[in-house]
């Protein structure tokens, strides 16, 4: 018994090891000599690169805050037409990447675009390029970004407001308190610690971005590791970078772990617990509600999509010239191989820690799940680091890099180190579910480990693994940085066939991919949102 489970417990220190490479590669490599192009971004990019990644995530926290937190709680608190339509389709802004929207903001406002077009054919021939408003830059990215990701403060502020106790809302009334006055006062900070977490996402998400802001000119963080590695063939400086990169990240992961240190999440003691009751809205009050959440809908998820459906019909030789058997088959591969792999592993990881019990384990467990808060295209700049000092190394009689360098291999392992802590933390929320008495009768009635684990835990989560297969299907379909320096060559998914096309400059071609991936993810969200929002 005492080997077997040596090999649970070794299984799930290997798999965290692997995990954590590259956040330690990073960070050892930072010491690393560099070439001369340092000293050029030290002096020229690195202050640019660090000013506009610190306005991009100002810019869009506030707006996500704004939009999310204002849509959460007029869904939450307030009944008027169309609201049970909202709370669904809120959450399909999930499906459009931010790259996409970036991409249909400027085709429709650019001279001569679609937003001309249409004022065109309404008011006959004028100079409208000159009253269209251009949203390109640091606003067009802060929109593009803000309207892609304010699902995540949405979602969690929706739930924490959804579960709120009547009681709250009475001793706002019984106290004398405005609407307005209760809701800054006592439902805000109720649901701060849900509203601080999706905004720290929302954060690690934005720093991360590289397909939007590539798009729209800006130099970050994200896009000076891409142009040291992929630019100028320095793979020091892109890890330089990347540590600096990685410093923001951990202290909005710190900050947010912080927040949530003295927080309650648990409902008052029973007894205590009062539903809510949802006040009814009439009059102009109703039609700002149905309006600010028609924008909302509109503006994140039906105007990408309407302009990408334009371009398709008006344009339909880019979508014949499409080899969408090709892209999809690729795609496919790659979520079912990662998404195999991720659960697979997660499985073997945490039914290791349950029965091993290890504190070492558990902390360099939580070490390895930080991997999600890194930005793609870092990880795959670590990893191939990592490769290459291994083969000169180590392995210098055998090609590592021929093997994980620009295959599907290596890509695979790249995803399985990003989304690790998606498919960790799902599983393991569903092992907390499970009683460690279970284990023990079955250990009694003769079930080894292994049989324990095949017969009685996998069947017990399948639940928690349609979730999370769902769930990592459309984080993969909708990554770019790591599809695009990790992929084979000539192996294009959806995502980077769209980035190829909109970074020629040929936004029309781009229409066609970027309107199949959406279409993909918004049937897996669709599949996703009955777990999301369990409102019994």
């Amino acid at each position: 018994m005492g080997n077997k489970i040596n090999i649970w417990f070794l299984s799930s220190l290997l798999i965290s090891i692997i995990v954590a490479i590259p956040i330690v590669t990073v960070f050892s490599s930072f010491f690393e000599p560099t070439g001369e192009y340092l000293s050029i971004v030290k002096n020229t990019f690195l202050y640019e690169y660090i000013s506009n990644s610190i306005i991009l995530v100002i810019g869009v926290l506030i707006t996500t805050f704004v939009i999310g937190v204002g849509s959460a709680y007029l869904v939450s608190f307030y009944k008027f037409p169309g609201v049970n339509f909202f709370k669904w389709v809120l959450i399909l802004s999930f499906a459009v990447p931010a790259y996409i929207y970036a991409y249909s903001l400027t085709a429709f406002f650019e001279n001569y675009g679609t937003a001309f077009s249409i004022m065109k054919s309404l008011f006959g021939d004028g100079n409208y390029n000159t009253v269209l408003p251009k949203f390109d830059g640091m606003l067009g990215a802060i929109i593009s970004i803000s309207f892609s990701l304010f699902g995540y403060v949405y979602v969690l502020t929706r739930t924490s407001f959804h579960y709120q106790s009547q009681n709250l809302l009475e001793l706002g009334k019984n106290l004398g308190f405005s609407t307005k006055k209760t809701f800054f006062n006592i439902i805000l900070p109720s649901a701060r610690p849900a509203i601080i977490a999706g905004l720290s996402l929302v954060a690690m998400e934005t720093l991360s971005d590289f397909g939007a802001v590539s798009f729209f000119g800006i130099s970050t963080l994200t896009t000076g590791i891409y142009d040291a590695w992929i630019s100028f063939d320095d793979l020091a400086l892109a890890n330089r970078i990347s540590f600096f990169l990685l410093i923001f990240i951990f202290g909005l992961f710190f900050l947010e772990n912080l927040s949530r240190k003295k927080a309650r999440y648990h409902s008052p003691a029973k007894g205590n617990f009062k539903t809510k009751t949802l006040k009814q809205l009439s009059g102009y009050k109703s039609l700002i509600a149905i309006i600010f959440c028609s924008f909302v809908f509109f503006a994140s998820f039906i105007f990408p999509v309407l302009q990408m459906l334009y371009w398709t019909i008006k344009f339909p030789k880019h979508f014949i010239d499409l080899n969408i058997i090709e892209l999809l088959s690729n795609t496919l591969i790659l979520v079912f191989l990662s998404g195999f792999l991720l659960i697979f592993l997660s499985f073997v990881s945490n039914y290791g820690n349950r029965i091993s019990k290890n504190k070492f384990l558990n902390i360099l467990t939580t070490f390895s799940i930080t991997g999600y808060a890194i930005p793609g295209i870092i990880l795959a700049v670590a990893f191939i680091t990592f490769i290459s000092w291994f083969d000169e190394n180590v392995f210098y009689f055998f090609n590592l890099k021929q093997i994980f360098i620009g295959s599907i291999l290596g890509l695979v392992v790249v995803y399985f180190v990003r989304f690790y802590s998606l498919a960790n933390n799902g599983i393991k929320s569903g092992y907390l579910k499970i009683n460690y008495s279970i284990d023990e009768s079955a250990y009694l009635l003769g079930y080894s480990k292994l049989k324990t684990f095949l017969n009685i835990h996998i069947p017990y989560l399948k639940n928690s693994v349609l979730l999370i297969a769902i769930l990592l299907s459309i984080e993969i379909i909708k990554e770019l940085p790591i599809t695009l320096i990790m992929r084979p060559f000539n192996f294009e998914t959806f995502a980077t066939q769209a980035y190829i096309f909109a970074s020629q400059d040929l936004l029309e071609a781009a229409a066609a991919p970027s309107l199949i991936l959406i279409m993909i993810a918004s049937i897996f969200i669709l599949i996703t949102s009955k777990y999301m929002f369990k409102d019994k």
